[in-house]
């Protein structure tokens, strides 16, 4: 299958029931500022790029909220519950990116697709949503064309400093994209 638009992207997303349930249980939540993002999206985008007949596991489903009043950990871990709750079997994780900075060790975040925003790679910074209507939504900060293009490189603000490059390179190297995914390209910086 050709994947040549965010509209394609959402289209893939909105036929996978099982993406679908996820982002369902996700919004239930009923968090400010929510987006279930990363690997949930990229993934997704390459396994279908690369004509694969069964889903990629993934490691986690990250959901991420931004929620200055409480950014106290342990609300984290009772969504990551519910979530649990609601659908068994998911490897959730539930992060309030109001305080995400703290455990980066950078200023503050403003958003979450600010934060969003500053993963480490292009290909990973992408979210998705239901909005009010329960339209599906992407957020792409860096836009879609290096994940269509399969090719894994960092964020500018990752490219900003060497201790950000550097965690980059470690992430690449652990992430080892390549061996699920052969025709995507790494940018090694």
């Amino acid at each position: 299958m050709i994947i040549h638009s965010k509209h394609d992207i959402l289209q893939l997303i909105s036929e996978d029931e099982w993406m679908m349930d996820i982002i369902r249980a996700a919004k239930r939540l009923e968090l400010p500022d929510w987006w279930v993002c990363a690997g949930f999206v990229r993934t997704k985008v390459w396994d279908v790029l690369h004509g694969f007949d069964e889903r990629t596991p993934l490691a986690d489903v990250d959901v991420v909220y931004f929620d200055k009043s409480n950014t106290d950990e342990a609300v984290e871990k009772e969504y990551e519950q519910k979530l649990h709750l609601m659908l068994p079997g998911i490897p959730w994780s539930v992060k309030n990116q109001a305080r995400m900075h703290k455990i980066n060790g950078i200023p503050p975040y403003v958003s979450s697709t600010d934060a969003i925003s500053k993963f480490p790679e292009t290909v990973t910074s992408l979210g998705v949503k239901l909005d009010d209507q329960d339209r599906l939504i992407l957020t792409a900060p860096h836009g879609i064309k290096d994940v269509l293009d399969m090719r894994v490189k960092p964020t500018p603000y990752f490219c900003e400093s060497q201790d950000r490059l550097a965690v980059y390179k470690r992430r690449i190297t652990e992430k080892n994209f390549s061996a699920k995914w052969g025709k995507i390209s790494v940018d090694p910086m």
